[in-house]
């Protein structure tokens, strides 16, 4: 049983950036993939990346592209979610999730983590 823990969320102003931690237990990062979703109020979950692999092999939506970056520390099985040049249209609750085989679709993601707000002021 894989559990994750995120951390790090908070109210930014716009432009500024957060960085998001997703600590994991019961299973080995390398050993999954995992993703970064987001869903705001009224919307539909939205897949913002993922990372895999012994190599971290990152794969981004194409909403974040540029913007924002996931990498995680092995030795901390924790994965991060490096967000910069926020809007407030990326107010949401954020979420990681692991899966075993490469996918950005959320119900092929079978652990999730409990979801931490993010609010970007104007």
């Amino acid at each position: 049983q894989v559990q994750l823990v995120e951390s790090g969320g908070g109210l930014v102003q716009a432009g500024g950036s957060l960085r998001l931690s997703c600590a994991a237990s019961g299973d080995t990062l390398s050993t999954l993939v995992l993703g970064w979703f987001r869903q705001a109020p009224g919307k539909e979950r939205e897949f913002l990346g993922s990372i895999r692999g012994s190599f971290g092999m990152t794969y981004y939506g194409d909403s974040v592209k540029g913007r924002f970056t996931i990498s995680r520390d092995t030795a901390k099985n924790t994965a991060y979610l490096q967000m910069n040049s926020l809007k407030p249209d990326d107010t949401a609750v954020y979420t990681c999730a692991a899966t075993s085989a490469p996918s950005a679709r959320p119900g092929t993601f079978k652990y999730w983590g409990q979801g931490t707000q993010v609010t970007v002021s104007s």
